[in-house]
């Protein structure tokens, strides 16, 4: 699963993962560092910014904007109950305009500690919802591998290689925050003077933070199970068509998955060093990517600009790529250009 870490390990999302509101750690300092105290007033700032716009949000009766006041409430503590993850994802649910992007999120909507994850209920509406969406029958997958169905997971894999896409929704959501950030305007405390991007520059932190915590399956159980195929011929066989229908999914980490199937179970010598060098692009296209959100804060015609195409909606990968060559940057490597290796 080497191929499938790699990129992990090279994800901008990865950046801005933590929310936006965490302390900033200044350039050079150890990551322990404790935040100043006009940094913890920014948090403090940014919080009751993004309270504020669950509040005026919550209200509305349609799907989207529910979807944003919920994924702008999912990581706040003491939410008044109607302004809560689970009541607003349980009204998206039920709002006009409703549909497998809602389900998706509402797959966050349970209790880990229970055992509960993910959502059951959004997962049973989702196959209804998606049922030519790989991304759906990998998630039921790997319920039914932890409950030890095994004949289920197998049919499940099944189903995800013979579905028509790989859609994660994250763009979708996205799409919801970049709509749903602007309601209100960002007062001058909740972002830092000498970041040059201002108050557009910790908006677009903001979205991008909250979208990279989107439910995911996991990649690694598929990857684990394809490789461990041995001699069954039919597992390997779903897994290879997976893999096709992944290198063309909407996330860049389903793309991986997809490139690293065929590297590692194709017969065909040129098709593997194929899916080498496309991984190989990938990874310079994420890591281009990740330069990007890393100058959000500095220059406010970047962060402008990625707002208004988080705005157009798309899938994260579109998202990407229609962002470098906006940049004019290169969306293929240098021929001698490899990707660092991780420690």
């Amino acid at each position: 699963m080497r191929g499938v870490r790699c990129l992990a390990l090279s994800f901008a999302w990865f950046v801005l993962a933590t929310p936006a509101w965490a302390g900033k750690v200044p350039t050079g300092q150890p990551v322990h560092t404790t935040p100043s105290k006009a940094a913890k007033a920014r948090d403090a700032a940014q919080l009751a910014f993004q309270r504020d716009l669950v509040s005026v949000l919550a209200p509305r009766a349609d799907a989207m904007p529910l979807l944003g006041a919920a994924l702008l409430a999912r990581p706040l503590f003491n939410q008044p109950p109607s302004n809560s993850f689970h009541a607003l994802i349980e009204r998206a649910a039920q709002a006009e305009g409703n549909g497998p992007a809602v389900s998706w999120v509402r797959l966050a909507d349970c209790d880990a500690k229970a055992d509960a994850c993910p959502n059951p209920d959004a997962l049973a509406a989702l196959l209804k919802q998606a049922p030519d969406n790989a991304a759906v029958w990998l998630v039921k997958l790997g319920v039914d591998a932890r409950d030890r169905k095994e004949d289920a997971a197998r049919e499940d894999l099944h189903n995800a290689a013979t579905a028509k896409i790989y859609d994660d929704y994250a763009g979708t959501s996205l799409k919801a925050l970049a709509d749903s950030v602007g309601v209100l305007p960002p007062p001058a405390d909740t972002f830092d003077p000498t970041h040059a991007a201002g108050a557009v520059g910790m908006q677009t932190v903001l979205i991008f933070g909250l979208a990279s915590t989107q439910p995911q399956p996991s990649m690694q159980l598929v990857a684990k199970l394809c490789e461990n195929a041995g001699k069954d011929d039919s597992i390997k066989a779903d897994c290879l068509s997976l893999g096709k229908l992944l290198e063309w999914g909407s996330s860049p980490l389903a793309r991986s998955l997809g490139l690293h199937l065929r590297e590692v179970l194709s017969d065909d010598p040129a098709g593997q060093q194929e899916a080498k060098d496309a991984r190989r692009t990938l990874i310079w296209q994420v890591q281009n990517f990740n330069q990007l959100l890393a100058r959000i804060q500095n220059d406010s015609a970047l962060a402008r600009h990625l707002l208004s195409l988080a705005r157009n909606g798309g899938t994260e990968m579109s998202l990407q790529l229609a962002a470098l060559r906006d940049d004019n940057i290169a969306v293929d490597p240098p021929v001698d250009w490899q990707p660092r290796k991780a420690e």
